[in-house]
């Protein structure tokens, strides 16, 4: 464990170690961003098919696209102490190489909390929605990993991998 980890508090639970919603109201509004990435890992005859366009569910990149934007705006639906936000702006990115998809998400807003989870989920469901539009050529497609690349913005400023 690193120094800085082992100084950290856990924000989300309570004196008594109960999750509880971080209050954020009185933090001020600040422009966040967060950059996520991940892969998928797949047979190159699977790679071919999603880049000829001809996996029979459709425009598998298209769909994964749409699908990670989508989870953007559920994040705080899906994380139980995530705050909504207030996005304003979400990009994601799929390149199809030889045997994997590599997802990259950049998500912005002004804001008084980050947006990272909002980040990592994008590049989540954009990868689970490419395999559920893959899947029936190749089951044995792997996901991962996700991970945190960048984040801008608030309190702790600017990080990057």
């Amino acid at each position: 464990m690193t120094r800085a980890a082992a100084k950290a508090r856990l924000s989300h639970l309570d004196a008594r170690g109960r999750a509880r919603m971080v209050e954020v109201g009185t933090k001020p509004e600040t422009e966040r961003v967060a950059v996520a990435s991940g892969e998928v890992r797949m047979a190159p005859a699977t790679a071919r098919l999603i880049k000829a366009g001809k996996v029979g569910k459709g425009d598998v990149v298209a769909v994964a696209r749409l699908a990670g934007i989508q989870a953007v705006k559920l994040t705080h639906t899906l994380i139980p102490l995530c705050h909504p936000l207030r996005i304003s702006g979400v990009e994601v990115e799929i390149e199809v190489g030889r045997d994997r998809a590599r997802i990259r998400a950049t998500v912005r807003a002004v804001d008084r909390t980050g947006v990272e989870m909002e980040a990592l989920t994008a590049v989540s469901v954009a990868a689970l929605a490419l395999y559920d539009m893959a899947k029936a050529v190749d089951r044995g497609m792997v996901i991962g990993p996700v991970q945190l690349d960048e984040k801008r913005g608030g309190r702790s400023g600017h990080w990057q991998r």
